[in-house]
């Protein structure tokens, strides 16, 4: 089921599909769909607008060639997402967790009126917001105590260090002349379009020391949405992320994965979402997440295949890019741009 956001275009042709597709993903298909668009707040378009939009029918040979990148890019992905789900469900196991449906069960205090529980005093660890003491936290904590050594993604044996940018005045430059500039919906792009680059000229020791990221980097989102998780794959590495996305780099990929695994799962979101404050905009800082409960299994054969699932499912996506790029180049170089 989809939103009322999404326009669907159905294909009558199967090799259509991925040539439709990789068309506009080029820049060319990008603005041809932008044309027509209105709104003085909120851009839209409409079913309509696509009807006229002019695109080249090359030979049904060339067509074949690009579909078949494109939906084995697609295959990748599919295959990237179910090493993930197997490494999770890997986790789980290992550490008994019960559904998640059955941990929001947990009782309040029904004698009054309204939903409520106790935290006592010595508890507290310094916040008063409620949304840090719910009882479904305590709930995972204490039962991660229970079937691993349970410590906080700070710890010198997970991360090497976590970084929080400092706000700054951005210089952006066009492209090919900067470093590609992504905020916190492009990370979660396979084959984000970077619209903004950053000057190196005024911001290059910034780049170089909060911005940039590298391969199996873990990014969290640290305000407004809070706790999206991204395992950094090889194409993003030295592209630069906005001060809204924390970095955590793990002392080394023989825990990257499994770190990611953990956070990005249900039960981390949690913990990591905890941390959130702020009375207008969520917030959550390195601090944070430095802070957020990290258990490693007393199992470690069965953490390092959890590691190495999702290793190999993080270079899936990077082949999968590199074949929808091959997708767009032929289009570019055989159709677009073809003298």
């Amino acid at each position: 089921i989809f939103s009322h956001d999404l326009i669907r275009i159905d294909c009558k042709n199967e090799i259509d599909i991925g040539y439709v597709y990789a068309f506009l993903k080029t820049k060319v298909g990008y603005t041809l769909i932008n044309t027509n668009n209105y709104g003085a707040v909120v851009s839209h378009i409409e079913p309509e607008h696509l009807h006229n939009v002019p695109i080249p029918n090359p030979p049904n040979m060339l067509k074949k060639r690009i579909h078949e990148l494109v939906m084995k890019s697609y295959e990748l992905r599919d295959e990237s997402n179910e090493l993930l789900d197997k490494a999770e469900e890997l986790l789980v196991s290992e550490l008994e967790l019960p559904p998640i449906d059955n941990l929001t069960q947990i009782t309040y205090d029904e004698s009054n009126q309204l939903n409520s529980f106790v935290v006592k005093l010595s508890d507290l660890n310094g916040r008063l917001d409620a949304s840090y003491h719910i009882p479904i936290v305590n709930e995972i904590v204490n039962h991660l105590k229970n079937k691993a050594e349970l410590t906080i993604l700070g710890d010198s044996r997970v991360t090497e260090k976590i970084i929080l940018a400092g706000i700054f005045k951005r210089v952006y430059v066009e492209e090919g002349n900067g470093v590609p500039f992504l905020g916190g919906k492009e990370i979660l792009q396979l084959s984000p379009t970077p619209e903004k680059f950053l000057s190196l000229k005024y911001h290059k020791k910034r780049i170089d020391k909060e911005l940039k990221i590298e391969e199996n980097m873990i990014l969290i989102t640290d305000r407004g949405t809070i706790g999206n998780v991204v395992f950094v794959p090889k194409h993003f590495e030295g592209f630069a992320v906005s001060q809204n996305v924390i970095k955590v780099k793990l002392t080394s990929e023989k825990i990257a994965g499994y770190a990611f695994v953990f956070l990005n799962s249900t039960y981390g979101k949690i913990l990591i979402k905890r941390h959130t404050y702020g009375s207008v905009v969520d917030m959550i800082d390195d601090n944070c997440v430095r802070n957020v409960e990290f258990p490693l299994l007393h199992n470690r054969e069965i953490q390092e295949q959890i590691n190495n699932l999702a290793l190999t499912a993080n270079s899936k996506r990077y082949e999968a890019y590199i074949l929808e790029q091959e997708a767009v180049k032929l289009i570019n170089e055989e159709v677009i741009y073809k003298n």
